[in-house]
């Protein structure tokens, strides 16, 4: 028996192979574990069958059959997973080599709960934290910020 290529730490027959065998994930999580490992084995029907209905249109089996057995996947980082009610969401990085470049997908992927199985719906690639705006602190003796030349203390901050 050899490891999941997922990167759980547990053996593929006890992790992935029961999801891609058709067994249903328990999480948006191990769901993106077990299409990581479609991907590695070249698992095509799995790839098309975890997707959600409506995010099937866009799905070329040609073209992702092709892109998983030229690429040399070489693991799978999980940044995170959240789980609320039907829906999922989970931020991986999936690391390949492809014609001999080293390659990395940084995605935030989208799930969602239909008729009792998780399916992916969609990502957005390499996703961007959330902005944080610094505003910089005024105290009650220092100029007040909009110009008239008071305290602010006795201006806005009153």
């Amino acid at each position: 028996m050899s490891q999941c290529p997922c990167g759980s730490g547990r053996l593929f027959d006890e992790c992935c192979r029961p999801i891609l065998a058709g067994g249903a994930a328990a999480s948006p999580e191990a769901l993106m574990r077990s299409r990581y490992s479609a991907f590695v084995t070249a698992d095509i029907d799995h790839l098309e069958n975890s997707l959600a209905a409506d995010a099937r249109d866009g799905f070329d089996r040609a073209d992702t059959e092709s892109w998983a057995k030229e690429a040399d996947w070489q693991g799978l980082e999980i940044r995170s997973a959240a789980e609320d009610g039907d829906m999922g969401s989970v931020e991986f990085v999936a690391r390949y080599r492809f014609r001999g470049k080293p390659l990395a997908h940084h995605e935030l992927a989208s799930f969602r709960r239909d008729n009792g199985r998780w399916a992916y719906v969609d990502g957005i690639v390499n996703p961007k934290p959330p902005q944080r705006v610094a505003t910089e602190k005024v105290g009650r003796n220092d100029p007040c910020p909009c110009g008239s030349g008071q305290k602010f203390k006795k201006c806005c901050g009153a």
